[in-house]
């Protein structure tokens, strides 16, 4: 039973339109909250809300440096990583999902706003591509 309850878990944060959205922008590595606030447009408490339930459905985790989060994709068993991998495909032709992709080459991270070192800056050059 508890297999079932993990497994129904998994498909109900993949249920909802702005958690694919915050998984899509993950598909790539590591993103700082900030990146996701401003993608998506809304509030921290909102953001946070859906990234706890991915969190606890198993999907992704978090890693703290200093005030700020930073979430990836979580490595998951076969079958599921397959299922999150085409998923992730079919919600990149969508074409809210495009302009979250342009909107995230364009967004600042806030550390930056408070004098610590950009993601986007690393120690010999700046990297144009997208935010880490």
């Amino acid at each position: 039973m508890l297999f079932m309850l993990n497994f129904a878990t998994f498909f109900a944060a993949l249920s909802d339109p702005t958690r694919l959205r915050l998984l899509h922008l993950m598909k790539d590595g590591e993103i700082c909250v900030c990146f996701l606030q401003g993608v998506l447009k809304t509030n921290q408490p909102k953001i946070s809300r859906h990234l706890a339930y991915l969190r606890n459905a198993g999907l992704v985790e978090a890693r703290q440096d200093g005030k700020w989060m930073h979430y990836s994709l979580k490595k998951l068993e076969n079958d599921l990583q397959q299922i999150l991998s085409e998923t992730l495909k079919r919600v990149s032709k969508e074409p809210q999902v495009g302009k979250d992709i342009k909107r995230l080459k364009e967004i600042q991270c806030c550390p930056a706003r408070y004098g610590f070192s950009s993601p986007l800056e690393t120690d010999d050059e700046t990297v144009s591509s997208r935010p880490r």
